[in-house]
């Protein structure tokens, strides 16, 4: 079915979808079943994930788009809203190799990163990897470790690398961290650095279940489900890793038109002049909130990004990176209290 342009003379709403125009110019005709390609995965993956965690849709996409757009993503929930459940469901979603760090007090860099063992055999010293070579790294409760612990994560992050001994060793291409949070226990808690947060590209807010939902999940676990053996529920891989790269390589034939790119601008560059806000976002940030679009559009089926889609992902990508002013938290407002309003402030583009 062919949809026929609107006349010039009205110009669609800003939350109505932009139609792309046809042919895109200088992308590869091939992209568009990719880009199809793309969307049934996201269904096929979603699917098997549901077979284990119920609810948490919004969550489930922005894991998901995390992945896609490169970036990493932190968690933040109070306990037993299915975090770890989610993360691992989806690693087995994916057929990705999964390792999981429950960080502590005590836990030191070498127990991420690996050391050096001599073995008496070889008479020489082995290498000995770390949990962190894996394709999903789930780090539990990352708060609990000390600042020198979690800055272990800091060139794994950024650089997609590790350095051991003096050598650098590459990690996965999938390599994606999810960090876990408790946002309301802080004692015995070490905050995590801004320049650690900033490398997250999405903070998901993990709540509570809604009342249906909830009933299904005590039906589940009256049924036999156990969510420490996520095997029995049947989970099985819907995609592999090859095919999540190939869907992140369609990034680069998502069309993102200037206005838009201006209104991601505009967003990052109020948080910095907002009276209520200490510390604005920078520049990753912005770069940050045009991947996370880009991969959203992909997961979507579509070439194009929306005002809206830098909308719906302006909260997870900007407000772990906002410190507000003494006043704002004098007033109890947050972090997304004083990003709504500078939502309301910045014009969206037609």
């Amino acid at each position: 079915m062919t949809i026929a342009p609107p006349p010039p003379a009205a110009p669609p709403l800003a939350s109505e979808p932009l139609l792309p125009p046809a042919p895109l110019p200088g992308v590869d005709p091939r992209s568009e079943s990719l880009l199809q390609a793309a969307a049934q995965l996201r269904e096929a993956v979603l699917s098997e994930v549901r077979k284990a965690v119920v609810g948490q849709e919004e969550s489930l996409e922005l894991i998901l788009c995390g992945i896609v757009a490169g970036g990493h993503v932190l968690l933040e929930g109070v306990p037993g809203v299915a975090k770890t459940l989610m993360v691992r469901a989806l690693a087995k979603a994916v057929d990705a190799r999964f390792k999981r760090i429950q960080f502590t007090p005590d836990l030191m860099p070498a127990d991420i990163l690996g050391t050096s063992v001599f073995d008496l055999k070889q008479s020489a010293f082995a290498l000995v990897k770390g949990p962190i070579f894996a394709d999903l790294l789930l780090a539990d409760e990352i708060n609990r470790a000390p600042a020198k612990t979690q800055a272990a994560l800091l060139e794994a992050m950024q650089e997609r690398t590790v350095s051991l001994e003096g050598t650098l060793h590459p990690l996965p291409g999938i390599f994606t961290v999810f960090a876990t949070q408790n946002p309301v226990e802080s004692e015995g808690t070490y905050p995590l650095p801004e320049a650690q947060l900033d490398r997250f590209l999405l903070k998901i807010e993990v709540g509570y279940p809604r009342p249906q939902e909830e009933d299904q999940i005590l039906e589940m676990v009256d049924q036999g489900f156990d969510a420490g053996n996520i095997e029995r529920a049947g989970l099985k891989a819907a995609v592999g890793v090859e095919q999540l790269l190939a869907v992140r390589g369609a990034l680069a034939a998502v069309r993102v038109e200037k206005p838009v790119r201006s209104y991601v601008r505009q967003l990052v560059g109020a948080t910095r002049s907002s009276p209520r806000v200490r510390l604005g976002a920078g520049p990753r940030a912005a770069v940050h909130l045009l991947l996370a679009a880009k991969a959203l559009a992909v997961l979507m089926g579509r070439a194009f990004v929306t005002p809206d889609d830098i909308r719906r992902l302006a909260g997870p990508v900007l407000r772990h990176r906002l410190l507000l002013s003494p006043d704002a938290e004098i007033d109890g407002a947050t972090a997304q209290d004083v990003l709504d309003e500078i939502l309301q402030g910045v014009e969206v583009p037609r």
